[in-house]
């Protein structure tokens, strides 16, 4: 039977990151920062984001995000590290951060 690794800070890089909590900290574009939301979409370039039932496209490559995991764990990355199609990004290495 398959069991799921956890999401934890250090390997969030390698998980779906769709259904987690999402805040910009802070972002090229000021009207990005502090907008909150469930992450509910992926691109190579973007994150689609649910947030006060409006969706929202953000691109990836300005902002700084927290997300907040499952065990309310909360990570901050800088979304050039996120830039890239999610299964590709899955193989990539990173170091830490």
């Amino acid at each position: 039977m398959f069991k799921q690794i956890p999401i934890t800070p250090k390997n969030i890089l390698n998980h779906e990151i769709i259904g987690l909590e999402i805040k910009i900290v802070s972002s090229k574009n000021p009207l990005l920062n502090n907008l909150e939301g469930i992450v509910i979409g992926e691109t190579k370039n973007t994150l689609k984001i649910l947030s006060n039932n409006k969706k929202k496209i953000i691109p990836k490559n300005v902002c700084i995000f927290q997300f907040k995991l499952k065990n309310g764990e909360i990570v901050e990355i800088d979304g050039e590290k996120l830039v890239g199609r999610p299964e590709e990004r899955l193989k990539r290495r990173f170091r830490e951060w």
